[in-house]
């Protein structure tokens, strides 16, 4: 038997329609099934990835860092007196959004850039002491907020193994 929608509604009693369209909205859909596309380990280092930066972005909202930011600072510390080309490399930031990074860290007083003595077409990266004391914080922000949560969700041994896997598909494919 087929019931047309104005039949369903005329039978409905007053404020029946109103708690259905309340109990719809508070029903969850039902997850869309994604196939093969859970197997596909591109797509979940994607998604996984994306977690992470999310759970970084919220243990550094006090700091204003970005996880390239971040990765930037730690690197200049690491290595200081190198030029933003080297930096710029060994993150693979386009050396267009690299500039644009640099712009906004020195804007802020992180960093700073320092024509080479050596080659007067290149600038050399310096961490300002607003800078390292920043760089000081996140860090151990990331230790205690983000690594550990980490470290809490995967273990020792699986953060070790994850680590060794992920550095292979970077080093190697």
């Amino acid at each position: 038997m087929t019931v047309s929608k104005t039949a369903e509604k005329s039978s409905e009693k007053p404020g029946d329609a109103a708690k259905g369209r309340k109990d719809a909205a508070e029903a969850q859909p039902e997850a869309l099934q994604l196939g093969e596309l859970s197997e596909q380990l591109g797509y979940v280092l994607k998604r996984a990835q994306l977690k992470v930066f999310e759970n970084f972005l919220r243990c550094m909202a006090s700091l204003q860092l970005t996880p390239a930011q971040f990765s930037v600072l730690l690197l200049v510390e690491k290595n200081p007196g190198r030029n933003q080309t080297e930096i710029a490399s060994t993150l693979g930031i386009l050396r267009p959004n690299f500039v644009a990074m640099l712009d906004n860290l020195e804007s802020r007083d992180l960093c700073a850039r320092i024509r080479s003595t050596n080659d007067r077409r290149s600038h050399i990266l310096v961490l300002t002491d607003k800078g390292k004391a920043v760089l000081t914080r996140a860090k151990k922000l990331v230790a205690t907020k983000h690594e550990s949560r980490l470290n809490e969700l995967l273990g020792q041994s699986n953060r070790e193994a994850l680590i060794g896997m992920l550095s292979k598909i970077a080093n190697e494919f």
